[in-house]
């Protein structure tokens, strides 16, 4: 991508979403940027689509996204990559490979953490299982309980990041996968309810471990409109109140710009989405004045 066009795209798509303050010190403040680029429902798309794919031509790839990448961790070192499931399924890489190209590919690009989505299980949890040698990050899900599994304590409810003194906290959450997927491929691993456990992780990071932000990596879907019992990042936002930041997937919801809702006692919460295909990367940029949040902006970067 020519930078011409980059800085073009970013600041097209950026909006500002600011929590601000106004005082008067006699020192001056540091003020420090914390980065989040996320992906999510990949699914496999290794390659940058072909001239004649529609909408999507020239698009995406897993070389374009990982040039942005470095462009952006050499702007701001203090940066986290996260992706928010179905890494696997969707192109011949899987089919041939078992998803050891992807994992294998997402090392490569550091990514530091991942939530897992339903088909991620495709291969089976035994699939799954065998292909942990080749990712060199975590994967954290808190929802999913995995102890009478062999993933039992290769998944880990969540993980804390210190970023220029900046505590992050980030957990996992993922999708009822009764319905989604066979039985016989997730096999004894337990579906525990997202808001729940929502509540009780974000209590943890927010209070116990003084996390400074606090995010949710879900593969639980954006919104369901003709469902709007089902458990979805809007439902999830509202109904509980230490999270700052969703970054969602499994429902390929294209959001122009990120969603602020309120949460349950009336603090906003920055929800944001890329689609699939790896055609886009989510960016939200957060500034801190002595520890406390002052300001987020969120954008979303062609690739």
């Amino acid at each position: 991508m020519k930078r011409r066009d980059f800085i073009h795209q970013t600041a097209a798509s950026t909006a500002l979403l600011s929590i601000t303050g106004i005082g008067l010190s006699c020192t001056k403040s540091k003020t420090t940027k914390i980065t989040i680029l996320h992906t999510n429902d990949v699914h496999s798309h290794i390659d940058a689509f072909g001239p004649n794919e529609g909408e999507n031509s020239n698009k995406g790839g897993i070389s374009r996204r990982a040039a942005l990448v470095e462009s952006v961790r050499k702007d701001n070192p203090h940066t986290l990559l996260l992706d928010a499931g179905d890494i696997f399924q969707g192109t011949p890489y899987f089919n041939f490979y078992g998803g050891e190209i992807e994992f294998k590919l997402m090392s490569l690009l550091k990514y530091d953490v991942a939530t897992l989505g339903n088909h991620d299980f495709d291969n089976g949890i035994n699939g799954l299982y065998s292909q942990l040698p080749h990712a060199k990050f975590d994967f954290i899900s808190a929802n999913y309980d995995f102890s009478n599994t062999l993933m039992d304590t290769h998944v880990k409810p969540y993980k804390i990041f210190i970023k220029d003194g900046i505590k992050i906290g980030v957990f996992g959450l993922g999708i009822e996968l009764k319905g989604l997927v066979n039985k016989e491929d997730y096999k004894e691993t337990k579906y525990l309810d997202p808001i729940e456990i929502a509540q009780d992780m974000s209590r943890i990071l927010k209070i116990e471990e003084q996390c400074h932000l606090v995010i949710c990596l879900s593969h639980l879907g954006y919104e369901y409109k003709t469902t709007p019992s089902k458990i979805s990042d809007l439902k999830l936002a509202k109904s509980t109140k230490e999270i700052d930041l969703i970054i969602g997937g499994h429902t390929h919801t294209f959001l122009k710009e990120p969603t602020i809702v309120n949460n349950s006692i009336g603090k906003k919460v920055i929800i944001n989405q890329v689609g699939c295909f790896g055609l886009y990367v989510g960016k939200i940029d957060f500034y801190f004045d002595d520890n406390q949040l002052k300001e987020s902006v969120g954008s979303k970067m062609a690739v």
